[in-house]
């Protein structure tokens, strides 16, 4: 199908989606490849991670134009080239999404719902965070908690952040498209993001932005 979605969600808040196709010519048709794009996606064995490669950059060109080409750094941070933007990325299963901002930092996290999130509950879920005890919501609340910790760990550029320990959401109802308010706690850091977060057939995204 390719793109799904390319729409402003909050002032100088882009979020573009794109649903990753199989066929591999065609995605790289939709993609404009520097030399050393090119080496990279060919170093790549795994097919599956080719197709991810040239979605990411096939929805970059969509939403910001053939000339923006993604650059990484020290801790695989990605940023534009051109320093245009700040970009947030995230890809699951099926799906590829991308938060774009010219003035805010961004982070976001795409997930598709399966049922192994239990199993490591207890890995990223602080003792005093609420999680639902209905049996036909815990794993979607459960999903959120993860996405929203991702998309905290990534707007504050992967700083050794321990997800159960430094990163803390406040309680929330669950809906199919909803506000929260995440923290990040360290021991010289209190620091609270407005966070977003909705679902898509069985997939959940949660997003932020801040100046």
């Amino acid at each position: 199908m390719g793109l799904i979605q390319n729409k402003i969600v909050q002032q100088d808040c882009l979020l573009g989606t794109w649903e990753i196709t199989r066929d591999f010519n065609r995605l790289l048709r939709c993609t404009t490849l520097s030399k050393e794009e090119l080496l990279t996606l060919h170093g790549f064995k795994n097919y599956n991670r080719k197709l991810e490669y040239l979605s990411v950059r096939a929805l970059l060109h969509e939403m910001a134009g053939e000339k923006a080409q993604i650059i990484y750094d020290s801790t695989n941070k990605p940023y534009l080239q051109d320093g245009s933007h700040q970009i947030s990325i995230s890809h699951s299963h099926q799906l590829t999404s991308i938060l774009l901002s010219k003035k805010k930092r961004t982070g976001i996290d795409l997930e598709y719902m399966s049922h192994r999130i239990s199993k490591i509950a207890d890995r990223f879920i602080h003792p005093d965070e609420k999680v639902t005890s209905d049996p036909k919501k815990k794993r979607s609340h459960l999903y959120i908690h993860w996405c929203a910790k991702e998309a905290l760990y990534k707007i504050c550029d992967k700083n050794l952040l321990n997800f159960r320990e430094n990163l803390y959401i406040e309680p929330f109802e669950i809906a199919d498209q909803g506000f929260l308010t995440g923290w990040v706690l360290t021991g010289n850091r209190e620091e609270s993001f407005d966070m977003y977060y909705y679902f898509m057939d069985n997939y959940i995204i949660v997003y932020c932005c801040k100046e």
